[in-house]
């Protein structure tokens, strides 16, 4: 006798028939020591930016949820608190989600997010770099975090975020003092 196994997803009413829940398979992405992808996303202002930009540059790239909720606007404004220690090491901070460029720019403006933030709302950065899969990463791309040295390549993946920690975590990743303040000559030369 064949038995056809039935999944059931009542949240979204799917029924799977004789197949193996391919869905829920994750893409591994970007692995550390690998070439960061480069992609073309929309940013807040609606500026069409790539990460081949910025060779030569270390760069965050951060994938988060969504605009303006609570976790997200936690480690987005970490980021912001900490904005200055990364411009002064000259790294770059990218924060993507699925969001449009207009909810970008009302999310920067409301809290004063001084980096930029991408639209990946065809998903396409997030299946390349392994920050979609699942059910719920149709609608939301995990939390991930990828620095990227100047030559492109990847150096750390974050697969766990602590979004009130994380902004200085990733600082400790690159040998940045959390006390690092500008030089004199630095604050003089703004």
């Amino acid at each position: 006798m064949v038995t056809i196994k039935t999944v059931w997803t009542s949240w979204m009413g799917v029924v799977v028939m004789g197949f193996p829940l391919m869905v829920f398979a994750q893409n591994k992405g970007v692995a550390v020591g690998d070439f960061a992808p480069d992609f073309q996303l929309l940013d807040q202002k609606r500026q069409l930016r790539s990460l081949k930009e910025f060779r030569g540059q270390k760069v965050v790239v951060y994938f988060y949820p969504k605009d303006d909720t609570p976790g997200c606007t936690k480690e987005a404004c970490s980021f912001r608190d900490s904005y200055e220690l990364y411009r002064q090491h000259g790294i770059v901070v990218i924060g993507i989600s699925y969001d449009t460029p207009e909810s970008h720019q009302k999310f920067a403006e409301k809290y004063q997010l001084p980096f930029i933030l991408l639209a990946d709302t065809a998903k396409t950065v997030a299946k390349m770099y392994g920050a979609y899969g699942g059910m719920a990463r149709w609608f939301f791309p995990k939390r991930m975090t990828f620095l990227i040295d100047e030559s492109g390549k990847v150096v750390h993946v974050f697969r766990n975020v602590d979004v009130t920690t994380h902004a200085r975590e990733v600082l400790k990743v690159y040998g940045i003092p959390l006390s690092a303040k500008p030089s004199d000559e630095d604050a003089e030369q703004e």
